[in-house]
């Protein structure tokens, strides 16, 4: 399942984060020697959010590897936990809290690491000669750090591509997937079939109440950035951003126009279900996640399908094989008094090839390190492996960590519903408006 769906709940959790750093100023640092090293018994904790059977089985398999591997260290997991509920747990702290727990929402790392109710993790890296740099991509070491701090490390990830219906195109004369936005845009035209005043088809739902459809996943395709070096938002003075606004916008216009795109978008089926538009025939290209190619083979739609990398801007056409990453990140509570205990299990599920590729393999989710994802017992399957390419990319990008969480996309994404609807047509003074909102919600988290 998207990652992006379960940060919603983390994201718009606003009114915890001042609670959450104030009731941690107070806590114990935890740590010490717990007897790890010297092969004494000890038990730690670790909080999951996986629900789903073969998930928990995978993490479970993981786990119990693990435990060969230190026989003296046992693992009790507790899994579907919510980000509520560790935030509750780590302000809480005490015998009942975690030693290590995991997050699907990468914007709880702003939150946790300035909080510090994750432990810093470079002490427990740099004694073990892992290298940051050198282990994960890019990206996924971004998103999981937070103004030096890496207070967590990434636990597979997900990136984000182009799915496009085989049977639609070849009826509609296409013979290969766009790759600039201007071949997109031409093909999303050609692929929409009106019908009244809906569609009998529609080549691809841009609008922000779509599903993934959001400013950060197409600011992935700009290269865009959201904050200066002065950690001031720079939404205004980007023209990568205004670009996006203005492209999706003039997108929206080209297939229809927004009340036509919303009207029609509200009989689609529930994004996680074979009632998803693209499942069903509704919409000929999504951008999704690399998850939905499992759900598309056991749903077993009736039309041929294949993925590729979202196109990018057509002056950017260089850059086509990048997209956005986001995944799960996993860390140590402040509170555990086992931390050497609890670094050797993230350690070996965050750093050791096999158990990544094989949880990569069992819940079809992104590898998180380099070589991971570069080893040949990952999963051949042309359709996913279009995802391990965009996770490899240089070029890919994700979302920076804020001291607030993802309040400053929610931000974007209240001006993007504006500016398509046409309640804002003032595009320059919406974004400065927006970067004055990011700004002042980010001083007053502070």
């Amino acid at each position: 399942m998207s990652t992006a769906l379960r940060a919603l709940a983390a994201a718009t959790a606003t009114a915890t984060l001042a609670l959450l750093v104030t009731a941690c100023t107070g806590t114990t640092s935890g740590g010490g020697d717990d007897g790890s090293d010297a092969g004494k018994n000890v038990d730690i904790t670790f909080w999951h959010g996986w629900s789903q059977d073969n998930e928990v089985k995978a993490i479970t398999d993981n786990v119990a590897a693990f435990e060969k591997l230190h026989p003296n260290i046992h693992v009790k997991l507790v899994g579907n936990i919510s980000d509520d509920k560790i935030e509750q747990a780590l302000r809480a702290g005490g015998p009942d809290a975690p030693d290590v727990a995991s997050s699907f929402s990468t914007d709880n790392v702003g939150k946790f690491c300035s909080a510090g109710v994750w432990v810093d993790l470079a002490p427990f890296l740099n004694k073990d000669g892992i290298d940051p740099a050198a282990t994960f991509p890019a990206s996924m070491r971004q998103y999981s750090r937070f103004e030096g701090d890496q207070c967590a490390l990434p636990l597979l990830g997900d990136a984000y591509g182009l799915f496009y219906n085989k049977t639609a195109f070849a009826a509609a004369g296409i013979t290969a997937p766009p790759k600039t936005f201007g071949e997109f845009e031409a093909d999303a035209v050609k692929l929409t079939q009106p019908d009244g005043e809906g569609y009998k088809q529609l080549g691809f739902l841009p609008t922000y109440h779509g599903y993934e459809t959001t400013p950060e996943h197409y600011l992935a395709q700009y290269g865009a950035t959201y904050f200066d070096q002065n950690g001031k938002s720079n939404i205004a003075t980007d023209p990568k951003v205004a670009a996006m606004y203005t492209w999706q916008k003039d997108l929206i216009a080209k297939l229809g126009g927004f009340d036509r795109l919303e009207k029609y978008r509200t009989g689609f089926g529930d994004e996680y279900s074979a009632k998803n538009p693209f499942e069903t025939g509704q919409v000929a290209m999504s951008l999704d996640g690399e998850w939905r190619t499992q759900s598309l083979a056991d749903d077993k739609v009736g039309f041929d399908w294949a993925t590729a990398p979202f196109p990018v801007p057509d002056d950017q056409a260089a850059s086509y094989g990048r997209g956005y990453l986001s995944g799960t990140i996993i860390g140590i509570t402040k509170s555990s008094r086992k931390q050497t205990a609890a670094w050797q299990l993230v350690k070996y599920l965050t750093t050791d090839t096999d158990a990544v590729v094989n949880f990569a393999n069992a819940i079809h989710n992104v590898p998180s390190t380099n070589d991971a994802l570069a080893s040949p017992r990952l999963t051949a399957d042309p359709a996913f492996r279009t995802f391990v390419d965009i996770a490899r990319n240089p070029n890919s990008s994700t979302t920076p960590a804020s001291v607030n969480g993802g309040a400053y996309q929610l931000s974007m994404k209240n001006l993007g519903y504006d500016f398509e609807a046409g309640k804002q047509p003032d595009l320059p003074a919406g974004l400065v408006a927006t970067a004055k909102e990011i700004d002042e919600a980010i001083a007053q988290a502070k």
